[in-house]
């Protein structure tokens, strides 16, 4: 060990030929082997080396460090007084009184979460060891408090004495941008730049402006900063690569067309960079790979955005190469495979990112996607329940199981994790997380009503609000769940005596949602595509070929702009079915056809799929439906809409008890709540000569509908008086 060597001790170094310690290097070593052993949890031992320290060193100028490093070492035996009174025995004329001072101040705010002695602290510093560097301290201080306002002060009045100082400059257009002087802070840094053209300075102006929306200054900033000849250097190549970077997040707002050449320009010299950067700058390898695996990945999510998964997927695996254990870029790449359904290449990122305690969860989640892909259902809600059994309050998990639940056909096993949630506390009713599964469960058991109140209660949450406020709009417009745009069920309930009395509702429904379209806030892209889709959904729901077809004009522009969206071709599709331009819906339906299934997409394809069998339906091409509604039941084992068109196919075909088995699964899987599926039903098993199955299921349908038309006479009587002798 160093430590037991001749020349560690006093004196000792001078007697023997040829080597050369400091006490500076000397106190180091003891210093390094004492916090080696606290952080390993030999606390005892570390005392022992750390009072062989004070011993050796007692006297010297060295000895204040040694103090220094002793207070963690009481910290970490939880005496905090002790350290403090350490700490306090210092005074202004001894060295080491600015880290001794910082010391206790991080003890006042970590510890005992003290502000004003935190501060006092600064200010103490400031009065015994005038300096522009106490004061930038004391003004740092301020700011880690979240007191912008002081330390706007502090910052000011040391700039009057160091007006030229570019590092200081920048801490006060901070604060101004930390006190929303927005204004202030852009004036501040165009003056800043003109009297030192730093480019830190020139790059947080950029980024203020990029934030305020203030696309072509910001753009001006930037393309003024790079208006110089060639450079060759490192840290001017760095330079440029970040004002590169920053130009390309204006351009994905502001001129998508240029921003990959943008990116081209900041990866070739970022390349360059890497490879000089071993030989010259060894110590920054490690930031600079990440720089290069950050610009990979920009690249990455920009083709992602373009649905070019190919490029997608080489982008990615090129920021592996630079990051080999970025759980980030490995996560992207096993959902990338996912979506292009790659299970092999998914399940081998999933098990890499299972290794890393941070993403367990996320590739869990994404594991059970795989065996729900695999039709391992069991496995699936297996992986979701290790998860829930551990953190039954995990309401992200619990959304995404009850989804898995209701896919996999086994919707009523998700009342167990509800109860477990309710268990683990007695507040969970009044978690918006909660009630939002809860309403997500409703919904989906043919409730919308419960489905409904649950999710009002979620829908003033920051995280859960928007996805409920999205989930009403949806149930307002479309409550029991039809299939806009088809044709088949609602030339059959053309006859309900109800007409009015449902149009009315309609009106009503269309109303509620264009209210919840107010407290809809979208935070991203993602969220005005879905707003705009919403507000567009309530013009689609009025059925008024003026509005359908304002409508339209919107969804195939979204179509354009994004090529290959699944909602806007299925809105498209939609609306030309209500304008009767079935052809045109055809066109549209066949694309997503061909679609590959994802689970982002879920929803859109399977109401896509259904449309399109629908209108093969009408036209009676039986096998082509039987086509689509197959694959609607492959990835939702619960989807009772497509067992009703698969019943509806079957009672064409007077395979009676064929349809009524269909019927019998639509009629399960809609929680018996939907009469008309009820009706059908009974009507089969009357024709099947079922005659008890036929009355059961009309007291069932008359229990939730006493009024309902023609079940009486047409199967009810029928199949009582066949039970007759």
């Amino acid at each position: 060990m160093i430590i037991s060597l001749p020349y560690m001790k006093k004196g000792e170094s001078k007697k023997i030929l040829g080597t050369s310690i400091s006490t500076s290097e000397r106190v180091s070593i003891y210093l390094e082997l004492a916090e080696a052993l606290r952080l390993n949890g030999e606390l005892h031992e570390a005392t022992k080396i750390m009072q062989d320290a004070i011993n050796e060193f007692s006297g010297t100028p060295e000895e204040i460090r040694i103090t220094v490093a002793n207070v963690d070492l009481a910290l970490s035996k939880g005496e905090v007084e002790i350290a403090l009174s350490m700490l306090r025995n210092i005074t202004p004329s001894q060295p080491y009184y600015t880290e001794v001072k910082e010391k206790m101040a991080q003890i006042y705010l970590q510890i005992r979460k003290d502000k004003r002695l935190y501060i006092g602290c600064y200010c103490e510093l400031c009065e015994q060891l005038p300096s522009p560097h106490t004061s930038l301290l004391l003004g740092d201080a301020y700011m880690n408090i979240q007191e912008p306002e002081k330390a706007l002060e502090v910052y000011e009045a040391a700039q009057r004495n160091n007006p030229l100082d570019a590092a200081l400059a920048r801490k006060i257009g901070q604060a101004y941008v930390k006190t929303h002087q927005y204004s202030k802070a852009i004036n501040y840094y165009e003056v800043a730049l003109k009297m030192s053209e730093q480019d830190f300075l020139c790059h947080d102006l950029a980024e203020l402006l990029l934030k305020l929306k203030k696309f072509n200054k910001a753009e001006s900033v930037l393309n003024q900063a790079m208006e110089h000849d060639s450079v060759n250097d490192l840290p001017s190549m760095m330079k440029d690569v970040k004002s590169l970077l920053l130009l390309a997040k204006i351009y994905k707002n502001h001129k998508k067309e240029e921003m990959m050449g943008t990116l081209n320009k900041a990866c070739d010299i970022q390349l360059r960079i890497l490879k000089r950067v071993p030989l010259e700058q060894p110590e920054l390898i490690p930031s600079q790979k990440q720089l290069t695996s950050l610009i990979c990945v920009q690249f990455a999510e920009q083709y992602l955005i373009e649905k070019d998964y190919v490029q997608a997927v080489k982008w990615y695996k090129d920021a592996l190469c630079y990051t080999q254990t970025d759980s980030k870029v490995l996560l992207q790449l096993a959902r990338l495979y996912l979506t292009q359904g790659d299970i092999e290449s998914c399940e081998h990122h999933c098990a890499l990112l299972l290794q890393d305690d941070n993403c367990n969860e996320i590739a869990t989640m994404m594991m059970a996607d795989l065996m729900f892909r695999k039709q391992k259902y069991e496995q699936a809600i297996n992986l979701y329940q290790n998860v829930l059994d551990k953190a039954p309050d995990n309401f992200s998990v619990m959304e995404r199981l009850i989804d898995l639940l209701r896919r996999s056909g086994k919707l009523d096993k998700a009342t167990y994790f509800f109860e477990m949630a309710k268990k683990k506390s007695t507040r969970a009713l009044l978690e918006p997380g909660y009630n939002y599964c809860k309403g997500l469960y409703c919904w989906h058991m043919g409730q919308p009503n419960q489905a409904l109140k649950y999710f009002n209660k979620a829908r003033k949450d920051s995280d859960w609000g928007q996805r409920a406020i999205n989930n009403m709009i949806q149930i307002c417009l479309n409550p029991d769940n039809e299939i806009i745009g088809g044709e088949v069920f609602e030339s059959l309930n053309a006859e309900d005596s109800n007409l009015k009395e449902k149009r009315e509702s309609e009106q009503h429904g269309i109303r509620t949602a264009e209210k919840l379209l107010q407290e809809f806030y979208p935070y991203s892209q993602e969220g005005q595509n879905q707003m705009k889709m919403l507000q567009n959904c309530c013009l689609l729901a009025t059925k008024d070929k003026i509005q359908v077809e304002k409508a339209l004009s919107v969804f195939i522009e979204m179509a354009q702009y994004e090529r290959e969206s699944v909602p806007a071709i299925l809105a498209m599709a939609q609306a030309y079915m209500i304008l009767k331009q079935t052809p045109k819906a055809r066109t549209q339906l066949k694309r997503l056809a061909k679609a590959n299934w994802t689970l982002s997409d879920a929803e859109e394809l399977e109401k896509s799929w259904m449309l399109l069998s629908d209108i093969y339906c009408k036209s009676g091409k039986y096998d082509l439906a039987t086509e689509q509604l197959k694959r609607c039941l492959q990835y939702n084992k619960s989807c009772s809409k497509a067992y009703e068109y698969m019943g509806f196919i079957m009672e064409k075909e007077q395979a009676y008890k064929d349809a009524a088995s269909n019927y019998e699964f639509a009629w399960k899987y809609s929680n018996q709540a939907n009469p008309a599926v009820g009706f059908k039903l009974a009507f089969n098993y009357l024709k099947d000569k079922k005659y008890v199955e036929a009355i059961e299921v009309c007291h069932d349908v008359l229990k939730i509908c006493p009024s309902y038309p023609k079940i009486r006479e047409e199967i009810l009587e029928k199949a009582q008086a066949a039970l007759k002798p």
